[in-house]
Order: C-alpha cells, then structure tokens, then sequence
C-alpha cells in the first residue's frame, strides 16, 4: 500500500481519528512498544468528533447498535494512539489480539456482538490478512467514567 493508504480508506468511510488519548499519570502511557509488537493500552471511546452515547450499561440504557458505534469510537482512539507512536498506520503489519471490555448488566450476553464494532473497523481497514485478529468479548460490572466499553490490543508492526 502506498504511504497513508490507511488514513486514505478512513477517509473514504467518512471517518477520522481523534487527538491521541492522554492517560493522567506518569505511570502508564497510551502504548508500549516491544521489538514489532505495540501493546495498547485500554482506550474508551474517546472521540469528540462522533455521535455515541459516552455512559451506560449493556444491557440497560444502550442497545448493542449503540455499543457496535461505541466499541468502533475505541478503535479510532486506538488508531490515533497508533499512528503517535508509529507515524504511519501504514506500518501496522497486523492486528494480533483484541480485549474487548463491555459495561453491561449480568444477564447482558452479546458482549462479542457490541465488540465487533472495533474488529469490523479494523478488518475492513486492513484487509482480511492484516485486519482478522483474535480476540476476546468479556462483560464488565462497570467501567472507568461509566463508559460502555473498552478496548486493548496488540498490533504487529514494521521497522522504521
């Protein structure tokens, strides 16, 4: 793919990537990078650019259309997140794993249905080889700031 290939597809799907996520302690950052793999950390849908329900349950308040659009909302963070530390998400060489973490109610079971709204994003970015990654939906009693969901990942990586 020629350079901002990724951020072109975005793009093309009407989106776009907020400022990178600022976590509010020294003691932890938005990513740690280990040889070609980049371990990230949990991200919230931090995008002020979209129209998602930012708190609630699974389960009670939102429905999992509304969760898909928040747990997508997560992906774009992470991608921002990426693309700070890499410079390009064209240098993404695969999505390895997905966490996905859903606020919802103990009789909520379609955590894997909400979380698919950052595995499709990712899939439909980078493609069936790069994009198809393993992963695992949990539900949650509650989230920081009550946010519906969150997501971490380990993304493979070239060399610069």
């Amino acid at each position: 793919m020629p350079p901002g290939a990724i951020e072109a597809r975005l793009a093309a799907l009407g989106l776009s990537l907020p400022e990178p996520r600022r976590f509010p302690s020294e003691n932890r950052q938005g990513c740690v990078r280990v040889g070609n793999v980049v371990f990230v950390s949990g991200h919230g849908p931090h995008h002020p650019g979209m129209d998602i329900v930012r708190r609630g349950k699974l389960g009670a308040e939102l429905s999992v259309e509304q969760g898909y659009e928040v747990a997508k909302a997560c992906g774009l963070s992470i991608l921002a997140t990426l693309r700070a530390e890499l410079g390009d998400l064209d240098r993404v060489c695969g999505v390895v794993r997905l966490l996905g973490m859903v606020n919802c109610t103990p009789d909520f079971e379609l955590m894997p249905k909400v979380v698919d709204g950052a595995s499709d994003l990712f899939f439909e970015l980078f493609g069936p080889v790069r994009g198809r990654h393993a992963r695992a939906a949990v539900g949650m009693a509650s989230l920081p700031r009550q946010q519906p969901v969150e997501i971490s990942g380990e993304f493979e990586v070239s060399e610069v």
